[in-house]
């Protein structure tokens, strides 16, 4: 059998403007993998329990004292869950801040051997929000107060992050050197 490759576009639930990635994965990916791929693609730093959630099944790492049943994450490919264009799933990182992606195959097509290695972030808008922020509204309070410099909180909040955001900046092509040059997590954005 040929090998698939999908062509998803992940978008952060509730950012407006979007956030969002669009990428190419071969279908024999195992949601672990996909995590692994969604947390570089999207800038996350791999700090936190994440699942994902499809037809109402969940999938992620077994856990005797979650809450959830869920199915073993390292044992299902995504062509087992994403079957066609339109096809969807919620990929949620960080049950705290609970920041939701929204999964949505664009296309499947055959995987290209000549055309280079798999994953791939072919298109994408704005910097994912920093860890630990508070979650959507918590990330808009950071990027009012980090706007304003007279606001009470802007030093601490600059001190807290680290330095400056830009939170339109995204450089696909450092993106997909982090994929082709290891897996290590993401780095923050600096």
């Amino acid at each position: 059998m040929k090998s698939k490759a999908y062509q998803l576009k992940v978008t952060l639930r509730g950012a407006r403007p979007p956030i969002w990635r669009r990428l190419e994965v071969k279908g024999e990916t195992t949601l672990f993998m996909l995590h692994e791929i969604l947390q570089l693609a999207m800038g996350w730093t791999n700090s936190h329990l994440h699942q994902f959630i499809a037809k109402g099944k969940c999938y992620g790492t077994p856990d005797p004292d979650f809450f959830v049943d869920r199915e073993n994450e390292r044992k299902v490919r995504i062509d087992e869950v994403l079957k066609k264009p339109k096809d969807r799933m919620v990929y949620e990182y960080d049950f705290g801040d609970s920041w939701e992606h929204e999964v949505v195959v664009e296309k499947v097509m055959p995987a290209e051997r000549g055309r280079g290695r798999y994953p791939l972030v072919t298109a994408g808008k704005r910097a994912c929000p920093p860890e630990d922020c508070g979650g959507i509204p918590g990330y808009y309070h950071l990027l009012e107060v980090l706007r304003s410099p007279r606001h009470p909180e802007h030093q601490e909040m600059l001190e807290w992050y680290g330095g400056t955001y830009d939170p339109e900046g995204l450089d696909l092509q450092e993106v997909n050197r982090r994929f082709h040059g290891g897996w290590g997590p993401a780095k923050p954005h600096p």
